[in-house]
């Protein structure tokens, strides 16, 4: 790959998360505190992402596949979403702000599976050089909470809206880092006239169908990770200032995978480098349940950035591999609605139920609570390792 075209993907790859990143981690103390939001209200704002997964990348893959180069609805939704962030710092009411986040993550939304597409669409060999441009994700995520972290020493915290003005910014950056990415025009769909159909068409196939259904299953799982683990790691004796820095472990391995882990399995082969994936989050979990030695718990986090690596990275290259390619752009879609939309939500909703039921007196049950996704990880484990002949 050449220099200038590494950079370029590079640097959309970056910025595509870093935008994420600035917001998602922190918002919730701005929304939960100053604003004196209820946690059910913060729900619903962290949960505009996976409710507009189900729409926006159905919609952005079948424009992409047959109507409009991909940088183009890259360029306009990062410099929209840019003024909604903007517009949305400036809120303090839960309505205004639910409909200004909710505006952005239909935008947000419909870019993630088109920076892969695109990403894609100028490689060679996606197996061995997309590894080398995903890096820059979970780097995206990290250096923009530093950043952050060092603009709060430095100027204070105020109100907590510095967050979204913070990626309000990167999102208008991201729009410039789009206009200069390479154009892919549209190939007009494989036989139907919407792409998104062809897409799911590919579910005939048994090997993708129960890639799909495994990979919807286990993203819900995902859920007891990102709602469990800052409290869980309260409760059996972390700092509260030191819960951030463990578990930027799993931000940690999740680069160190993707240069060294990733490669090797893909060579393997995509069967065990998806069920790794599945078999890492077990592991995490497995580890949670038992509860003690405090570093074995601590040291699990590197599992999380393992999993997610060969799992959720790995399904996006098996994907790639696997689309015909005049509707690359729609099956990377179909994927990020079922993971990240609809797995993402409903194993949120999951996840609190499952947390309600085993609380006593206000206090976590957590051996009950992790052995549950223990349960459905293994199943869906043995599942693929059975039935998946890719």
């Amino acid at each position: 790959m050449e220099t200038k075209m590494y950079l370029l993907l590079s640097s959309m790859m970056f910025l595509e998360y870093a935008v994420w990143g600035a917001w998602a981690p922190v918002l919730a103390a701005r929304l939960l505190g100053p604003l004196k939001m209820s946690g059910k209200q913060t729900g619903w704002i962290y949960g505009t992402i996976p409710l507009a997964c189900l729409v926006s990348p159905i919609i952005a893959g079948q424009m992409a596949d047959q109507w409009v180069a991909s940088k183009w609805i890259l360029v306009f939704a990062h410099f929209a979403g840019a003024a909604l962030l903007f517009a949305a710092s400036k809120k303090e009411k839960f309505g205004p702000l639910f409909v200004m986040m909710g505006l952005y993550a239909l935008l947000y939304s419909a870019t993630l599976p088109l920076v892969n597409s695109l990403m894609f669409a100028n490689l060679t060999d996606a197996a061995t050089q997309s590894p080398n441009i995903f890096i820059w994700a979970p780097i995206g995520w990290v250096l923009v909470g530093l950043v952050l972290t060092g603009w709060r020493k430095f100027k204070g915290t105020g109100d907590g809206s510095d967050c979204l003005k913070f990626a309000a910014i990167l999102s208008a950056l991201m729009g410039v880092c789009c206009f200069f990415q390479p154009n892919v025009a549209p190939t007009g769909g494989s036989g139907s006239s919407l792409a998104f159909l062809d897409a799911f068409s590919m579910l005939k196939d048994s090997n993708i169908l129960i890639f799909f259904i495994v990979s919807f299953i286990a993203t819900t799982q995902l859920q007891f990770y990102f709602l469990c683990t800052a409290q869980f790691l309260g409760d059996i004796g972390a700092k509260s200032k030191n819960i951030p820095a463990l578990m930027a472990i799993a931000q940690a391995a999740q680069i160190a995978a993707t240069v060294w882990v990733l490669p090797v399995l893909l060579g393997v082969g995509y069967k065990w480098t998806l069920a790794v994936g599945v078999l890492s989050w077990l592991i995490l979990y497995l580890i949670y349940s038992v509860e003690k030695p405090k570093f074995l718990v601590y040291g699990s986090m590197v599992f999380h950035g393992i999993a997610y690596v060969t799992f959720i990275i790995g399904g996006q290259i098996y994907i790639n591999s696997v689309a015909d390619t005049t509707i690359v752009s729609s099956a990377q879609s179909l994927l990020f609605m079922a993971t990240i939309g609809l797995g993402f939500f409903l194993g949120t909703q999951f996840t609190g139920v499952v947390m309600d039921k085993f609380s006593v007196e206000g206090k976590f049950q957590w051996r009950k609570i992790f052995i549950v996704p223990c349960g459905v990880l293994l199943a869906c484990a043995l599942a693929f390792i059975i039935f998946f002949k890719a």
